[in-house]
């Protein structure tokens, strides 16, 4: 696996802008996760205090520059209306791996604009950081993560039962899988 080089890879689709997070991004993110059904299916504390995003909005900063992962916020190209927000939770750099996670102001929802994300993060993966494969999980019942797994080329692979505990429960997770050789 290539390391991600210096400069951040910030991305260009036709109706987005993926660029670098920073601390000035705070209040726009918190209202972002603080929204219900932005977080219902996913393992970010329910109604987080600012101080939980602080932290972990200065992870997402760092990611990237110790070559751990990348995170990118995403903004409307023309209104540059912070969007929501997609990472590679980790790199596994012996395997040339990477995890993906992603929220999305409900307001873009249904839209095309995930997918538009993913697609764009992916070939990033992919071409720039020489990735082999690159996996996600949803929790059932989220279909529409399902559906933009899919329309990015990512394959359902199985449900790991009760993978993780969050939220007071444990979780299936279902996971998917997309290869370099797949594209």
């Amino acid at each position: 696996m290539a390391l991600p080089r210096s400069e951040f890879p910030a991305l260009l689709t036709e109706r987005l802008r993926l660029r670098e997070p920073s601390m000035d991004d705070l209040d726009s993110f918190h209202a972002l996760i603080s929204i219900p059904e932005v977080t219902r299916f996913s393992n970010w504390y329910d109604a987080p205090k600012k101080a939980q995003i602080e932290r972990s909005l200065k992870w997402m900063c760092k990611i990237f520059p110790k070559g751990a992962g990348c995170t990118w916020f995403i903004e409307d190209r023309d209104s540059g209306k912070l969007l929501g927000a997609i990472r590679f939770n980790s790199f596994d750099k012996r395997a040339c791996c990477a995890e993906l996670g992603y929220e999305l102001h409900p307001s873009a929802w249904g839209k095309g604009l995930m997918s538009e994300a993913a697609r764009a993060v992916v070939r990033c993966g992919f071409d720039d950081f020489s990735l082999n494969r690159i996996e996600a999980w949803t929790l059932p019942g989220n279909a529409a993560s399902d559906r933009v797994l899919e329309k990015t080329g990512f394959r359902y692979e199985g449900t790991l039962r009760q993978k993780a505990r969050f939220k007071g429960a444990f979780h299936d997770f279902r996971m998917f899988g997309c290869l370099a050789g797949d594209r």
